[in-house]
């Protein structure tokens, strides 16, 4: 905060207090004249008007109401916030911080964590036998914990991935779980339903979670992956490089190489142009067969599943002006522990978990 916005607070503050203050012993100490009768000599529609005392129980209440002001500048950073810190503290980061509103969420949240690891390792672990994954964790943290904010350090990354894959077998555990799934089903309502839906069957756009279909790739540490460290997927437009007429015929290709589930008639040159040009520009990420890659998150183009649709009209669009998405990273909203449940509940959900 800056000092003019302290200073603003600060005066608005103490200002309002004396101004308070100062009427109510200016009123306690004022005194009308009064008549013989003991009225202020003030008559209105056959009222006369006394002057009495304010009632003890309502100065009480109103003096309380100051000394507690006062107590509140001591205990909080009111007064000049960037220098008086007040003298109540919260626990943050194992360490006892001037309060704000900020530290004291933060001081919240870690306590509630607390419990809740607690209660992963001793507990849910525990019951899908599991508990060798607390080994794992405790080296994922303390990775984690090296990484410094708006750093970039590949080796570390490298590590940090490479205990996700350790994590991978307790992932499956956890996916055979009731008590766990309950858990994850709860935090995939919370956090993921928006996107994907409370079904997981998708909307446009973001995937069906239920299928045999993946972008990155369907195993337990794949899945782990993708929600710990997130993804972002690009498919640039290729109007540049084929021409509004190569964009139709690659469209026509796509088309006929996925079944044609809308049973559009197809253009026979088209498809043989078209076939020419996907194989001259597209198998570096969808394969030569045009069955996806999951290392880049490219999708199988030879099947009935589509992010965007399957017609000729959504296909030349896609080709025309790309798609971007993005699956953002959950692990530093979520924690490791978390992020181990989600992926289990996902897992489970998948017809793909046997493989």
């Amino acid at each position: 905060m800056s000092f003019f916005w302290g200073s603003w607070i600060t005066i608005l503050s103490l200002g309002c207090w004396l101004f308070i203050f100062g009427v109510l012993v200016w009123t306690l100490k004022s005194k009308p004249e009064l008549e013989e009768d003991g009225t202020t000599g003030h008559e209105y529609d056959g009222i006369r008007e006394y002057d009495k005392p304010l009632p003890k129980w309502w100065l009480v209440i109103f003096f309380g109401t100051l000394i507690w002001g006062l107590g509140y500048f001591v205990l909080f950073p009111s007064i000049q916030p960037n220098v008086w810190k007040g003298v109540t503290t919260v626990e943050v980061d194992g360490q006892q911080v001037p309060w704000t509103s900020a530290n004291e969420l933060n001081s919240q949240l870690q306590a509630n964590n607390k419990v809740f690891t607690e209660n992963f390792e001793q507990v849910i672990l525990a019951n899908a036998g599991a508990s060798e994954a607390t080994a794992v964790l405790a080296k994922l943290n303390e990775l984690q914990a090296q990484r410094k904010d708006g750093e970039e350090n590949q080796e570390l990354q490298k590590q940090i991935d490479a205990q996700l894959a350790l994590l991978a077998p307790y992932v499956d555990k956890l996916a055979a779980d009731p008590e766990a799934q309950k858990i994850g089903n709860r935090l995939f309502l919370q956090n993921c339903a928006l996107c994907h839906g409370t079904n997981a069957e998708g909307n446009l756009g973001y995937p069906n979670l239920t299928d045999n279909d993946w972008l990155y790739g369907g195993s337990a540490d794949q899945i782990l992956m993708t929600i710990h460290n997130g993804r972002v997927g690009a498919m640039p437009e290729w109007t540049k490089t084929l021409g509004e007429s190569g964009v139709k015929a690659a469209a026509e290709y796509v088309m006929s190489i996925s079944g044609n589930q809308n049973q559009e008639t197809l253009d026979p040159a088209k498809v043989t142009q078209g076939k020419a040009m996907f194989e001259a520009n597209c198998v570096a990420c969808h394969g030569p067969d045009a069955k996806g890659m999951t290392a880049v998150g490219a999708p199988n183009l030879t099947d009935d599943i589509w992010l965007f649709g399957g017609d000729r009209k959504t296909i030349e669009e896609t080709i025309r002006k790309g798609r971007a998405g993005v699956m953002p990273e959950w692990q530093t909203k979520l924690g490791n522990e978390r992020v181990m449940l989600l992926a289990a509940y996902v897992r489970s959900l998948s017809q793909n978990q046997a493989q």
